[in-house]
């Protein structure tokens, strides 16, 4: 498979250095905040995602944030206060100790998963590692047939993870052992880098495929249910014809939202697949979504607000074009995203007026922003992460 990590405007590379690719738009220099923004701390994991092109997420589970890079370390950070928990590099002696201490560094991607005591995480040479989320020592490895560039999902007693080349895994969670594996048997040749992290509600695994589709799989056997098209995959070239569904499945009650490169938002009947409506709307990203409204960014880097009942588009803010900016987070009644001069916007999610800016770094931000209660935390492509909390002045 051929993937278009070079293209900036394709695979949100963050690189306007070449022809033919429009400049960010510059921020307004006069802009006053109408909230007020506490950074709670910051701390770097590691080199971070570095050009690998992949969006390392960091996991918030039970108060720790867990984070990972593509040079083979992961880390444990008290959420709160940004105190190291515990931290393990692949470099020391090999993989996890194990086996030859010449083999080079674990190259982990898409963020770790973790449920209970259980860390679960894929690499770029196609490897899945479990180890225990208290001090992070090893448990099992597992190689697989592609590289795992999303983030695994832990439920139940499998752990579920998605390659490259178009497989989904379910694995054991006690050993690693393969439980049954789906192969879309197709995948473009032509394709741009990245999967979403799966979802699995109600039996049922979700996902969005390299062809445009969302796919509904048996959690327990891995047997296809239905698929239905969330772009058509038409054009004149081949990369007219990309029409990736990169971003990751919304579920509010049975209600499935998707979205794809050169498609549609689409609100789809879990149960049927029967898609309820469409809107067109072009996105590499992953949605968002509160009470009333579904968030997305266009592959023009726009922030768009659409009626959750309808598809109608409520607003468009179009003052963040060409930054690149990540896929949005909800926090409170705010829209968060992370652009390619590492600064961490925050949209009203009533009229997408913007309301607060601070930059964490001078690095690209690429991984959609986690929000945990009333703070969001962001990842840039250094492993520089940054906690923030806000509140009205």
């Amino acid at each position: 498979m051929i993937t278009l990590a070079s293209l900036a405007t394709l695979a949100g590379c963050h690189s306007f250095k070449k022809e033919n690719v429009q400049p960010p738009t510059p921020l307004a220099k006069d802009f006053k905040s109408t909230v007020q923004i506490t950074r709670l701390w910051k701390t770097t994991v590691g080199d971070g995602a570095q050009v690998s092109g992949v969006r390392l997420r960091p996991a918030v589970v039970d108060g720790v944030l867990y984070a990972d890079s593509t040079d083979g370390k992961i880390a444990a950070i008290d959420a709160t206060s940004g105190k190291t928990l515990w931290t393990k590099s692949s470099r020391t002696h090999g993989w996890f100790g194990w086996g030859d201490k010449k083999r080079k560094d674990a190259q982990y991607a898409g963020g770790p998963a973790v449920s209970g005591d259980l860390l679960a995480v894929g690499t770029l040479d196609g490897h899945v590692y479990a180890m225990s989320a208290k001090d992070g020592n090893p448990r099992w490895e597992v190689e697989v047939s592609g590289e795992v560039m999303a983030s695994p999902v832990i439920v139940g007693d499998m752990v579920m993870v998605r390659t490259g080349d178009g497989r989904v895994y379910a694995l054991d969670a006690a050993d690693g052992h393969r439980r049954w594996v789906y192969d879309q048997s197709t995948v473009p040749l032509l394709s741009l880098r990245g999967n979403g992290t799966m979802l699995v509600a109600n039996g049922v695994v979700f996902f969005g495929s390299d062809d445009g589709k969302l796919v509904a799989l048996r959690q327990d056997n891995g047997s296809k249910l239905w698929e239905q098209r969330l772009a058509s995959g038409e054009g004149r070239t081949e990369i007219d014809k990309l029409n990736d569904a990169d971003g990751s499945i919304l579920l509010d009650g049975s209600t499935l939202y998707g979205a794809a490169y050169h498609g549609n938002l689409t609100a789809i009947d879990g149960p049927s697949g029967r898609p309820l409506w469409s809107h067109p709307f072009s996105t590499f990203d992953s949605l968002a979504s509160n009470a009333s409204a579904i968030f997305g960014v266009d592959d023009q880097s726009q922030v768009w607000a659409f009626d959750r009942s309808t598809g109608t588009d409520m607003w468009k803010n179009a003052s963040l074009k060409y930054r690149w900016v990540t896929g949005p987070a909800v926090q409170g009644n705010y829209v968060v995203v992370g652009d390619l001069e590492g600064y961490v916007h925050w949209l009203q999610t009533g009229d997408g007026a913007l309301a607060a800016r601070e930059r964490l770094s001078k690095k690209a931000i690429r991984a959609q922003p986690v929000v945990v209660g009333d703070i969001v935390y962001v990842e840039d492509v250094e492993g520089h992460i940054g906690a923030y909390r806000l509140s009205s002045p």
